[in-house]
């Protein structure tokens, strides 16, 4: 690849490689520091190991739940409610954002109430919705969905909005009916917008189903959570939330590799 390029574009793409490799080594010394001080500050009594548990024995607790098959079920559950959750909320999201630009009559008219769903504390909510749907794996669903929908509504509509408006003038002039502009350009032109309210609806989905297993749930991440703080037992708190940070970051990055897929395709 290097014979098609002068020797400083190379130069430059080295230069780019090895700043990446930098910050990827800083981020992990950052995180290997901070468990080492953590161990050592429990191994030497610096602080109160019952409050804050430490590294080896959340790691010790990790592996016995992993051979007793445990991490896998909650953890599947966990997953599997954000997941349905996610792309519920998402597809929703995205067509009323598309009935609603289809529509600026009840655009205008449905403004102020995305207002103020957007602004109400929707885990507030969760405790009528799953008396409303049901308590159980359906309730935590549709909190994550509740959870995630009205800022999919608001982002993907504003990027419709936001679309080129002599583009889609100049489709008018040839005839172009709306579901052909819609097809044409406001999608193709909203795609980046979709793609980052995905990576925002990672985290809301999960704030959802959280908040459901907290309340409901007898499986999950949440749940051992909740029952880890019942019965003093932070070390499966940690536990989970080291799992829970993981796990979302890993989702995360998955968005983040089709986004990257998609740009280069674009170019």
């Amino acid at each position: 690849m290097y014979d098609k390029i002068s020797k400083e574009h190379e130069e430059y793409l080295k230069k780019i490689k090895k700043r990446k490799k930098a910050i990827l080594i800083t981020q992990i010394l950052i995180l290997v520091i901070c468990l080492g001080q953590w161990e050592i500050s429990a191994r030497l009594g610096w602080i109160d190991t019952f409050l804050t548990s430490h590294p080896s024995r959340i790691w010790n607790l990790f592996i016995n739940y992993t051979k007793n098959g445990d991490l896998f079920y909650h953890v599947g559950i966990s997953v599997l409610e954000t997941v349905i959750g996610f792309l519920a909320g998402t597809i929703l999201g995205v067509l009323i954002a598309i009935l609603l630009w289809w529509s600026d009559f009840w655009a205008k008219v449905l403004d102020p109430y995305l207002v103020v769903l957007n602004s109400l504390p929707k885990t507030a909510l969760a405790p009528i919705i799953i008396l409303w749907v049901g308590a159980g794996y359906s309730g935590i669903i549709v909190t994550a969905i509740t959870v995630s929908i009205i800022i999919t509504i608001m982002n993907v509509y504003n990027g419709f909005i936001s679309v080129d408006a002599d583009k889609i003038k100049l489709l008018q002039t040839f005839g172009a009916t709306k579901s052909q502009i819609l097809k044409k350009v406001v999608l193709p032109s909203s795609i980046p917008t979709i793609i980052s309210t995905l990576k925002v609806n990672i985290g809301l989905s999960w704030v959802g189903v959280i908040v459901g297993e907290f309340l409901v749930s007898k499986a999950g991440i949440g749940y051992l959570i909740v029952y880890g703080g019942q019965v003093f037992k932070l070390d499966l708190v940690m536990m989970s939330v080291f799992i829970l940070a993981i796990i979302s970051a890993l989702m995360y990055q998955l968005i983040a590799f089709f986004e990257n897929k998609f740009t280069k395709w674009q170019q």
